[in-house]
C-alpha cells in the first residue's frame, strides 16, 4: 500500500523496521550524549550523573509506552500534535506542533555548533561559523532528495555511531580496570573518580536542575511516532522499533556515562571539548582521538539530519491540518515537503549566533530551550494517552482491540507526566538554564494566542464553512 499521491501532498510509506530503529537512534545519539554529558558530570558529579541518566531512561520508557499505543492505533505523520488536537484540544495540538518544531530547529543550531567544535580539533584557525554554513548546506541536500534516500543514509550514519559506542564502552571499561594503561602512566582509576568528590558533591538539587539536559540527551526517541505515517506496516514495525530502541538506548547511555564518569574527574568535565575525546586522549590509543572526533562529527550531523526531517514533517502536518498555509503541505515528485524543510533550516542560523557570541554558555542555553520544548511535548504525549485509553474504555471497546498496549494504566502516563513536569520545574533552580523558561513559557503563550487569533480570522471569512 505505497502512497504515491504526491500531487495531493501525500507522503510515501517507504520506511522499513531497520530505518525506523536507526532513525530514532540517530536522533538520540548526538549532541546531548557527546557534549552535554560533560556539563552534567561537572554539575552533579559522577554518581549524580548516573542517577540522572537512570531517571531519564525511566522517563523515556514511560513516554514511549504511551506513544507506542497511540501511534499503532493511529499511525500519522506529525503524530504528537494530531493526538493532542484530538484528545487535549486543537489549541494544545497547535502549540505542541510548534514546540516540537522549536525543539528540532534549536537542536539543529546546537548540532551545527557542536560540529564546528569538532572541526576545530583539526582546523583551529577556521572559525566555527564557517563550518556551520558548510554543514547547513550538506544536511539540506540529504533531506531534499527523497525520504527513502534520507532513511537509508541515516541507517548507515547511525550504524557507525552504534559500533563506535560499543567499542568505546569496551575500551573505556578496560582502561578503568587497568587492562589498557593510561597515557600519562598513572594507575588505573577504577571507581575512584565516581566517589572522589562524594556521592553527591553539590547535594541533590543539581540532579533536578540537570534533568532537562538529560531529557534533551534522550530526545529523538519520539521520532518513531513522527515517522509512523511514512512506515510500511506500522502495526508490526512500530512495536519492534520501540522495544529495541529503548533497550539499546539504556545500554548505550548508562554504559557510556559510567565509562565517562569513571575516567574523567569532575573538575575536568565541561562543554568546550567532547568528553569522548578527553577519554581517548587519556587512554593514549594511537589516532583514537582523531577517529572518535570523526565519529562524533558523523553522529552530530546524523542527529541534525534527523532533526531537519522531524521539523520539516511537523510543518507539513500543520499545513495538512489546515493550520498553516497550503504551501507547506506541497511535496515534490519524490514525496519531499521542500517548503517546510527550507523554513525549518532557518534554525541553523542559531548555530551562527551561538558560535560567534559565546559557545560555552549559549550552547548550554540552546540545549536547555530545546530540552524544555521536548519535555513539554512528552507531557502532551502522556496526557493524550491517558485521555485516549479512558475514552477507549468508556466507548465499550475491549482492550484486545488495541494492538499495542502500554502496561499498568493509568500509572505509566501519570508517572511520565509528573516526572516530565518535575524536570521543567528544575530549570527554575539553574541560572544557566533558566533562560529555557524565560523563552519557552512565552513561546507557549504566543502559540495559544496565535491559534485563537487565526481561528477568529477564519470564522469571519464567509468562504470557510464549518464542518
Amino acid at each position: 500500500m505505497q502512497t504515491q499521491q504526491n500531487e495531493n501532498g501525500q507522503l510515501q510509506r517507504t520506511m522499513k523496521t531497520r530505518h525506523l530503529i536507526m532513525l530514532s537512534l540517530g536522533g538520540v545519539i548526538g549532541t546531548g550524549l557527546f557534549f552535554n554529558t560533560g556539563y552534567i558530570i561537572s554539575t552533579t558529579g559522577a554518581a549524580g550523573t548516573l542517577l540522572a541518566y537512570a531517571i531519564g531512561a525511566l522517563v523515556v520508557w514511560l513516554v514511549m509506552q504511551c506513544l507506542g499505543e497511540l501511534s499503532v492505533a493511529m499511525p500519522e505523520t506529525g503524530a504528537f500534535h494530531v493526538y493532542a488536537t484530538r484528545y487535549l484540544g486543537p489549541a494544545t495540538g497547535y502549540t505542541v506542533a510548534w514546540l516540537y518544531w522549536l525543539t528540532w530547529t534549536v537542536a539543529l543550531g546546537s548540532s551545527f555548533t557542536a560540529a564546528g567544535f569538532c572541526m576545530q580539533y583539526w582546523f583551529p584557525q577556521v572559525p566555527v561559523w564557517a563550518w556551520c554554513v558548510v554543514f547547513c548546506a550538506a544536511i539540506f541536500f540529504l533531506n531534499v532528495i527523497s525520504t527513502r534516500f534520507f532513511a537509508e543514509g541515516e541507517f548507515w550514519f547511525s550504524l557507525v555511531k552504534v559500533i563506535t559506542i560499543i567499542a568505546f564502552i569496551i575500551l573505556g571499561g578496560a582502561a578503568i580496570f587497568g587492562f589498557i594503561p593510561m597515557q600519562d602512566g598513572s594507575p588505573a582509576p577504577g571507581l575512584s573518580n565516581i566517589t572522589a568528590e562524594g556521592w553527591f558533591p553539590h547535594g541533590g538539587l543539581p540532579i533536578l536542575m540537570t534533568m532537562v539536559a538529560v531529557n534533551f540527551a534522550f530526545s529523538g526517541t519520539e521520532l518513531i511516532g513522527i515517522a509512523a505515517g511514512e512506515t510500511e506496516n506500522p502495526r508490526k514495525v512500530i512495536p519492534v522499533a520501540i522495544r529495541t530502541t529503548i533497550a539499546r538506548l539504556i545500554i548505550f547511555f548508562i554504559g557510556t556515562v559510567f565509562v565517562l564518569a569513571a575516567l574523567i574527574p569532575m573538575q575536568q568535565a565541561g562543554v568546550e571539548k567532547s568528553p569522548f575525546v578527553l577519554v581517548f586522549e587519556k587512554v593514549g590509543i594511537p589516532y583514537a582521538a582523531d577517529i572518535v572526533n570523526f565519529v562524533i562529527l558523523t553522529a552530530i550531523l546524523s542527529a541534525a539530519n534527523s532533526g531537519l526531517y522531524a521539523s520539516g514533517r511537523m510543518l507539513w502536518s500543520l499545513s495538512n491540518e489546515k493550520t498553516l498555509p497550503r504551501c507547506f503541505a506541497r511535496v515534490n515528485k519524490n514525496g519531499v515537503p521542500l517548503t517546510a524543510l527550507s523554513v525549518s533550516m532557518l534554525g541553523g542560523v542559531l548555530a551562527l549566533f551561538s558560535s560567534v557570541i559565546a559557545p560555552d554558555t549559549v550552547f548550554v542555553a540552546l540545549s536547555a530551550i530545546s530540552g524544555f520544548a521536548v519535555v513539554a511535548v512528552w507531557i502532551s504525549i502522556c496526557a493524550s494517552h491517558f485521555v485516549f485509553r479512558r475514552r477507549h474504555l468508556q466507548s465499550g471497546q475491549p482492550l484486545a482491540a488495541l494492538h499495542y498496549r502500554a502496561p499498568w494504566y493509568p500509572l505509566v502516563p501519570v508517572l511520565g507526566f509528573v516526572l516530565c513536569l518535575v524536570a521543567c520545574i528544575g530549570l527554575a533552580f539553574d541560572p544557566t538554564q533558566r533562560i529555557a523558561l524565560y523563552c519557552g513559557l512565552p513561546f507557549v503563550a504566543l502559540c495559544y494566542g496565535a491559534y485563537y487569533l487565526t481561528q477568529n480570522v477564519k470564522t469571519q471569512e464567509p468562504e470557510h464553512v464549518a464542518e
